[in-house]
């Protein structure tokens, strides 16, 4: 299938008025921040605090979502405009087609995408009823593709199965980078990314302090090498809103992460957060 150019997009003066808004549906790894079989620094702290982390997932401007997640999204989130779904890999806190079928429970008639590497689309098949619109699209790493003016294009990852990260424009400006899971990003992700000039990264931070993993994931070291070879290329810049994401107990308390965080130039937000439009970003160091 020929697969369409992304559109360009214009860039306004001054500060983002015209970005995506983007939702965190969830922030956290696949067992979730705190983890409910840990009794660790990290995750003692979360219960203390309340602040529980979904797996990781993202909603753009209420149509387009990032990964289907096996947790429900916060209350407050309506999932009944989303037109597609872009899933990065068939692991399961990704890749939950139980979601899919939820969906058929509420008999929704209006045409559905789902978009993501082979793999994922044989994972979701099973769980289409007869007749139900829904859409599958594979992707690889260099496709471009456009869908109801959202311009994708596909990534490649540093992960343990085919995975795929995904460069977003929206129809009336703002760009977003989402880049989960993946260790140090492949050269030419990074190339692809380019003078991107990007309003909204969203960036893995798996491991914290934990250094030996050897998995394909990022922590507190890698992270800001990634952020140092985005800005080099000019896609990450001082206007870009940096937030990490698929965090688990293996960093620490949220109060000393949010500041490691920070002196790289990146933020730790809450489930249910919003970033985007209308939002100045916070310059490294600042």
């Amino acid at each position: 299938m020929a697969l369409p150019q992304a559109r360009g997009r214009a860039r306004r003066p001054g500060l983002r008025d015209a970005a995506l808004r983007v939702t965190l549906l969830g922030t956290g790894s696949a067992d979730g921040w705190p983890n409910p079989w840990c009794s660790c620094a990290s995750c003692a702290d979360a219960r203390l605090t309340g602040a529980a982390r979904r797996p990781t997932s993202a909603l753009v401007d209420d149509a387009l979502l990032l990964d289907l997640s096996p947790a429900p999204p916060p209350a407050d989130v309506l999932l009944g405009g989303v037109h597609t779904v872009l899933v990065t890999h068939d692991h399961p806190d990704h890749c939950a087609p139980l979601v899919l079928l939820a969906r058929q429970w509420v008999r929704r008639e209006q045409p559905l995408t789902v978009a993501g590497p082979p793999p994922v689309l044989d994972a979701v098949r099973p769980w289409l009823a007869p007749g139900d619109p829904v859409e599958l699209v594979a992707l690889a790493p260099g496709d471009r593709w456009e869908r109801h003016g959202y311009a994708v294009r596909a990534l490649a990852a540093a992960h343990e199965v085919p995975t795929l990260l995904y460069d977003v424009s929206g129809p009336d400006g703002g760009r977003l980078l989402y880049a989960t899971d993946t260790g140090p990003l492949p050269e030419e992700t990074v190339e692809a990314v380019r003078g991107a000039d990007l309003d909204v990264v969203l960036l893995e931070e798996t491991f914290g302090d934990h250094l030996g993993h050897g998995t394909g994931h990022l922590d507190l070291a890698t992270f800001p090498e990634q952020l140092d070879r985005l800005r080099a290329v000019g896609a990450v810049t001082r206007r870009t809103d940096v937030v990490a994401v698929h965090l688990s107990h293996h960093n620490p308390p949220a109060a000393r992460l949010a500041a490691r965080l920070a002196a790289c130039g990146a933020r730790l937000v809450p489930d249910g957060a919003r970033v985007g439009a209308g939002r100045a970003a916070v310059p490294r160091g600042a």
